[in-house]
């Protein structure tokens, strides 16, 4: 490499001399005032020319040698590197050989220690998975760090577990054992359904549930935080929560009625999924809304039909145990017909009775109809609702096939749902449309019985 470069500068130095004296013949030529002078600096520059031509060889030589010996030096660096070379790969293939001797030599001497410590690293990496995802870690974070360390050098490499370390993993599988059993308070902090944080005191049922504040928590593994959950499960399960936070440990061992879930938070978070009833009634969609609507109005006219036959009963009865007729009642302005119409047959009374009869029914029987219409109509229109959205279910599957569950899912939530709400409309109406019916029948009856009577009594005084 030096080499070229000293070429690379004689031959600049080269051109650089012939730039010159081509310049200078340039400006000696301009001054020339005649053809001899003309010829003269010609022959001048000539010789000239010659001399530094014979100058520059001559340096080239001198340095020729000091070229050569430049070149044997880097022959002699790359001979010593090939050899150096040589023997460091001869020195590598007998180390690799050594190496396996060994290796086999501490395998051998090693014998069931190697299966030991296998399965002490398999213990190791399924303990770590496990109290990740244990809510005792949420009292006693970082006890996953040592053991992913451990599998990790016993995996990496041919360390062997120190005793040391034998025994700190029988200490935290010992601890996880214990604290399973317990039921812990302690004080950490915990985010909140809206996502704001607030340090509470949180209850530790074993590695089973967390409670705090009454409601239900819930580890998160990936970020080593409590939160609640946001959707908390029924009443009743809430309610072994609320007992669960308010017993005192002061006063000693407690039973408490607890809901327990023993896979840690699996069937949990299945109930929180299970749709309330306000949900449900919204799966119905539309057709639901109309029926609990039709139910609602049906509910009014069946309170409104109870508390009149009520009052109008009782105003009967108590017109049954007096002989003076009242006007505030039908069986009394039945009776009034008897005083009204003393001196007519007994033909004639026995129909002004019957009109007066007629004209006490309608009252009687107001908007009866109207129930029996609701619940006759309420599950037809639940009877529409499925057939809708059975509909929505089979263009589900036409358009995406039944590979997806879900898809289907709505169709038929919304057919079963709005079946339920028919059923759930019409069986309580039919009942209430049984009673309110016997009840006015039986005042109508009271009325007839009575009508019967007076004529009787009239035929028997004509007679």
């Amino acid at each position: 490499m030096k080499s070229l470069n000293r070429v690379k500068q004689h031959v600049s130095t080269f051109l650089a001399a012939v730039t010159l004296t081509s310049a200078a013949f340039a400006a000696n030529a301009q001054e020339a005032t005649s053809l001899d002078q003309l010829l003269e600096q010609l022959a001048q520059g000539k010789v000239a020319q010659t001399q530094q031509n014979k100058q520059r060889e001559a340096d080239f030589m001198a340095r020729k040698s000091e070229q050569d010996q430049l070149l044997a030096n880097a022959t002699n660096e790359r001979d010593n590197q090939i050899k150096l070379s040589t023997e460091l790969e001869a020195n590598f293939q007998n180390n690799e050989i050594e190496l396996a001797n060994r290796q086999d030599a501490l395998n051998k001497r090693l014998g069931e220690l190697k299966e030991l410590f296998g399965v002490l690293q398999q213990v190791a990496g399924d303990t770590k998975s496990k109290f990740q995802n244990s809510v005792i870690s949420a009292q006693i974070p970082g006890r996953e760090a040592f053991l992913d360390e451990f599998a990790q050098s016993m995996g990496s490499s041919s360390k062997l577990a120190s005793i040391e370390e034998i025994e700190k993993i029988w200490f935290e599988l010992q601890r996880e054992m214990t604290e399973s059993a317990k039921v812990v308070r302690f004080d950490r902090e915990v985010v909140l359904a809206d996502g704001s944080k607030q340090t509470a005191t949180v209850t530790r049922i074993g590695n089973f549930n967390l409670v705090a504040n009454n409601k239900y928590l819930e580890f998160i593994s990936e970020t080593g935080s409590v939160a609640e959950l946001i959707r908390q499960p029924s009443g009743r399960y809430l309610g072994t929560a609320a007992d669960m936070t308010a017993a005192n440990p002061s006063q000693g061992t407690q039973q408490v009625a607890f809901a327990l879930d023993p896979t840690g938070g699996s069937i949990l978070s299945l109930l929180v999924q299970a749709p309330d009833t306000q949900e449900r009634v919204d799966q119905g969609g539309p057709v639901g809304y109309v029926i609990l609507a039709i139910g609602a109005i049906g509910l009014l006219i069946a309170l409104e039909r109870f508390i009149a036959l009520f009052l109008v009963g009782n105003k009967v009865n108590r017109q049954l145990k007096t002989a003076t007729p009242s006007n505030d009642n039908p069986l009394g302005r039945v009776l009034m017909a008897k005083e009204e119409y003393k001196d007519v047959d007994v033909e004639t009374l026995e129909l002004k009775l019957s009109e007066r009869i007629l004209k006490e029914v309608p009252q009687l029987t107001s908007r009866l109809t109207m129930i029996k219409i609701i619940s006759v109509v309420a599950p037809l229109i639940g009877l529409l609702g499925t057939v809708t959205g059975m509909i929505n279910t089979f263009q589900a599957i036409t358009l995406f096939g039944t590979g997806d569950p879900k898809l289907m899912a709505g169709g038929i939530s919304q057919a079963l749902v709005t079946t339920v709400l028919g059923l759930v409309v019409a069986i309580p109406m039919v009942f209430i449309s049984t009673i309110l019916t016997t009840r006015s029948r039986g005042i109508i009856n009271i009325l007839q019985q009575q009508s019967a009577g007076i004529v009787a009594e009239r035929a028997e005084k004509g007679a």
